[in-house]
């Protein structure tokens, strides 16, 4: 616990001594969510965005109608940059109930450092496997774990490894990915490759991966995802198709698919169901999102049910998710301005 006060102590006062930084234009690509805004994005000044993210609430299984107040995960986020050109991103773990290891880089969700230039970008550090699911590409609190697949919840996605994009037109984005193969678990030269597409138009977004993962000196995990989105004003459907080959047993081979209605009502909540096929598993469920603040997103009520077959069975979750804008806070407590 000392250790997070001081580690927490020193990102404040980075961000107290940038108040008064120059600003600066960039193009630079936003980490993860704001994909493809690499030839859009401005940047106002070099004071990085922290924030707290934490997610818990009341989950009753069906074993024996057991209920228990939990906590899901409390992560710390910082985004920043260097100069126009370099960008950095962290994501931490301080706590969560899913992961056994949370100590060192074990919790370190990605740690990456990117240079853009032009249409082209080059990321380094420890980062998510490229694979073209919208489910695995969720962040891990927007998620809900009784609502996944097996496959998702088992795989070991974060790696240390470099990867490289390409802007060839607005809202396309071809990627490159060398990294630490997800089976490697500590062991040396054993890769992973993956090649990538994501595209969008009006109506329509893609999220395609050509994957190849080392399991052994000379065998390979051979992974093929495509992920689409649908989208129809307030109302979106994302549909995953997964085929994983190779000489492993489920849940790393097989097919997968995903399929996942929502809609949004208003500014004030969102409905949603997700339907998951793994050979000898079923997954289905639905859940409520509700956002009290009018002005942003920062807090949200949920409930979710779900039957998952190779878990617990049916579930119930009722929780709350909520993001400590400590960058936010700060600014107004500095009477920070951005033009």
């Amino acid at each position: 616990m000392k250790k997070l006060f001081v580690f927490l102590g020193i990102a404040l006062w980075a961000i107290g001594s940038a108040a008064s930084a120059q600003e600066v234009g960039s193009t630079a690509p936003m980490q993860k969510s704001s994909w493809g805004d690499a030839e859009t994005s401005e940047i106002a000044s070099y004071i990085p965005d922290v924030s707290l993210d934490m997610r818990g609430g009341l989950n009753i299984g069906n074993i024996d109608g057991a209920g228990m107040f939990m906590g899901d995960g409390l992560y710390l986020d910082i985004n920043g940059y260097i100069s126009p050109h370099f960008s950095y991103s962290l994501n931490q773990r301080l706590a969560s109930t899913y992961y056994e290891d949370n100590s060192g880089f074990n919790g370190t969700n990605w740690l990456t450092l990117t240079y853009e230039v032009g249409d082209f970008a080059v990321t380094a550090g420890k980062d998510a496997l490229l694979m073209g699911s919208f489910e695995y590409d969720a962040y891990d609190l927007d998620a809900y774990y009784d609502m996944n697949s097996c496959f998702y919840n088992e795989f070991d996605c974060w790696q240390w490894g470099v990867s490289g994009a390409w802007y060839p037109a607005e809202d396309q984005e071809i990627l490159l990915q060398f990294a630490n193969s997800p089976f490697s678990y500590g062991e040396p030269n054993l890769f992973s490759l993956a090649a990538g597409w994501r595209g969008a138009w009006d109506w329509y977004e893609s999220y395609w991966t050509a994957n190849l993962w080392q399991f052994s000196e000379k065998d390979f995990v051979k992974a093929l995802h495509l992920g689409n989105r649908f989208t129809f004003g307030n109302f979106s459907v994302d549909l995953d198709l997964m085929g994983r080959f190779g000489e492993l047993e489920s849940p790393f081979t097989g097919i997968s698919a995903a399929f996942s209605p929502s809609y949004d009502i208003s500014d004030w909540g969102r409905i949603f169901a997700k339907g998951v096929y793994e050979p000898e598993n079923m997954i289905f469920g639905a859940g409520l999102e509700v956002f009290p603040l009018k002005e942003n997103r920062d807090i949200r009520l949920h409930a979710v049910w779900a039957h998952n077959e190779y878990m617990y069975g049916h579930t119930l979750n009722i929780g709350l998710t909520w993001k400590m804008n400590m960058t936010g806070s700060l600014k107004r407590l500095l009477g920070v301005t951005e033009d």
